[in-house]
């Protein structure tokens, strides 16, 4: 019953905000990065790698993020990077868009509960070129060109919502986007997944782990090669996937310790985790590039920190970049004429 009622609420607010007039637009082309499903899709390293691909194709791009959980949420826009220097600290900023401004040279990355205020301030004073909303999908008040949404094939076989699923909304509501980005899938896979659900496009979205990296250390010399002994810290949506893709890349993890997603670290937890950690052998913490945005305050830490980035790429890249030029050309194109 539940379910059925939050279902229909959901589609209820997506059907309102399709009605003309009701979302306003930015006079920059809009791309959107988002899910059906509660957390742990990998939106954040997607929004990374298109924002890379734009930079690539001589935009300048503009991330507008909500930055969830700050610790110093305001009311107005908060600029983490003009695109060239970040000029926030996590408190204001929140972790996934203060990781975002200091992993990617060239992309301006604003905050705000108000995208629509935040992607006006980027078009006046950042000169940016176009816009990408991290985790946009279900931010409705905010017209886009284009909607990007991840979709799991495991998440398309069970499409039950909360709150006895995983799923924001029905799995119908898919058909709004233009494509789908399905993890680790076959051509043929993701290609049936959209078919199914009405998607005119779908590309394959695949992870994998980055270059593990020290936090004490610089340049090359921060690069890691020995891969153990390990004990593992993860404070984001889905921490048992983190952990094995650490054993999966050759590390001996000898203990593991999970916290909430976006968990604000504190003394305490850091005694604990190093007095747990040299107890079970290991020679460094371990975590993930997220959580080591909440961990930055606390240098010097007592024992070696290891972040391990995750990599996205969309593949076939020369289609993807194909098709998201097209899309960008025909937004500039239909914007020129509603001016005429």
């Amino acid at each position: 019953m539940l379910e059925m009622l939050y279902a229909q609420v959901a589609s209820a607010r997506r059907r309102i905000y399709r009605r003309e007039g009701r979302q306003r637009r930015l006079q920059r082309p809009v791309v959107s990065v988002g899910n059906l499903r509660v957390g742990g899709t990998g939106k954040t390293p997607t929004v990374a790698h298109v924002a890379r691909l734009l930079l690539d194709m001589g935009e300048q791009p503009a991330i507008l993020s909500r930055g969830y959980a700050r610790p110093a949420a305001i009311d107005g826009v908060v600029v983490v990077s003009d695109g060239r220097r970040v000029r926030a600290d996590l408190a204001a900023s929140g972790d996934e868009p203060l990781m975002l401004a200091r992993s990617i040279a060239g992309a301006r990355v604003l905050v705000s509960p108000d995208r629509y205020l935040a992607g006006r301030l980027a078009e006046t004073h950042l000169a940016a070129t176009v816009h990408l909303l991290d985790d946009g999908f279900q931010h409705l008040p905010l017209a886009r060109g284009t909607d990007l949404v991840i979709l799991s094939l495991e998440d398309a076989a069970d499409p039950r919502t909360l709150p006895m699923g995983r799923l924001r909304e029905p799995l119908g509501s898919a058909a709004d986007a233009d494509a789908l980005l399905v993890p680790d899938a076959s051509d043929e896979q993701a290609a049936a997944l959209a078919e199914r659900l009405n998607v005119a496009t779908a590309f394959r979205l695949m992870r994998e782990a980055g270059e593990p990296m020290r936090l004490d250390l610089f340049g090359p010399s921060a690069r890691v090669a020995s891969r153990g002994p390990v004990y593992a810290l993860a404070g984001v949506a889905r921490p048992a996937r983190f952990f094995e893709e650490l054993r999966t890349s050759g590390w001996t993890v000898v203990g593991t310790a999970t916290f909430p997603d976006h968990h604000r670290y504190t003394t305490g937890d850091l005694a604990r985790l190093v007095a747990a950690a040299r107890s079970a052998g290991a020679m460094a913490l371990m975590t993930t590039e997220k959580d080591v945005m909440r961990l930055l305050s606390f240098r010097p830490l007592p024992l070696p920190l290891i972040w391990v980035p995750l990599d996205v790429r969309i593949e076939p890249a020369p289609a993807f970049r194909r098709w998201l030029s097209e899309r960008l050309a025909d937004e500039r194109s239909a914007g020129k004429g509603a001016q005429a």
